[in-house]
């Protein structure tokens, strides 16, 4: 267990607030299924470490309000560090929605009930058994339409609950209840039509596979992050000359009589603290 104020994030990255509201959500769910990585760093005062792994969690813990992490602590230098977190950025692939689907079927296939599943992955009970049926009926074609938001999980479910014969009334129902409208009903059709003439299953495409993380690739990817992070420091340094420049202009103004009592008139005679004591610091380099 170590402490979350001594470890230092040696390869920060910016993350999209939902997902990790998704981390936050999930570890205060069920706990750290995994443990952060990090190395000893030496120093007056410490130990203190670096963080090689696991930022997202780290940031997680910190939004919790605990104090300690659990961390795995292992040797390597500072470049070891930082290679090993871009590997891990790099490495880093956002599953297919479908495969998340059939871990539905699996955990049903493990023994947890569908209110269990449903409570474990924050989604409704009526999904979730849609996407079991469509998983036990061995309905590829469908789940994959439902995954991509083509057909909404009731009506897939009801075309693959009904007849061959039935299929056409089971759209004509989704019609007059306004499930299906115009650009969606037109696709429904196809995916039905498609579902008739090529089956439930869909067929596997022969994707190349996904080239070897090279050398070449990891120092590009190095590079762009580089990049993103001096056009961020670009952007803080115009943004902190804007407030200089807005602090020196409050200055000047409001040593103008006539000025600060157009303000008191107004009732804005008080300043937010931040620029208060921004506007104290300029005073006292200004005497």
């Amino acid at each position: 267990m170590i402490p979350l104020d001594k470890i230092t994030v040696v390869n920060p990255r910016i993350r999209n607030k939902r997902g990790f509201q998704e981390i936050v959500d999930n570890i205060a769910q069920i706990g750290l299924k995994r443990p952060i990585t990090v190395t000893r760093r030496t120093e007056a005062g410490g130990p203190y470490y670096d963080l090689v792994c696991g930022q997202g969690r780290l940031e997680a813990y910190r939004a919790l309000g605990q104090n300690e992490v659990p961390a795995l602590v292992v040797s390597a230098d500072p470049e070891d560090c930082l290679v090993a977190s871009l590997v891990e950025n790099c490495a880093r692939r956002k599953r297919p929605a479908i495969d998340l689907l059939y871990d539905i079927g699996g955990m049903k296939q493990r023994g947890y009930s569908v209110a269990d599943i449903a409570r474990k992955t924050g989604l409704t009970s009526e999904y979730v058994h849609a996407v079991i049926r469509l998983i036990e009926k061995g309905e590829q074609r469908l789940l994959r339409a439902v995954e991509s938001g083509q057909i909404p999980f009731s009506v897939a479910l009801e075309i693959a609950e009904a007849e061959d014969q039935d299929v056409q009334a089971a759209l004509q129902n989704a019609y007059e209840k306004n499930l299906l409208r115009g650009r969606k009903l037109l696709a429904a059709k196809r995916l039905v039509e498609q579902r008739r003439v090529q089956g439930k299953r869909l067929k596997v495409s022969s994707h190349p596979q996904p080239r070897q993380l090279s050398t070449a690739a990891l120092v590009r990817a190095y590079q762009e992050d580089t990049d993103r992070k001096r056009l961020l420091i670009r952007r803080a340094q115009a943004a902190r000359n804007r407030l200089i420049f807005i602090a020196e202009a409050m200055r000047r103004l409001l040593e103008d009589d006539a000025f600060r009592t157009l303000l008191a008139k107004e009732g804005l005679a008080t300043l937010p603290k931040n620029l208060v004591r921004r506007l104290d610091r300029l005073e006292a380099s200004h005497p």
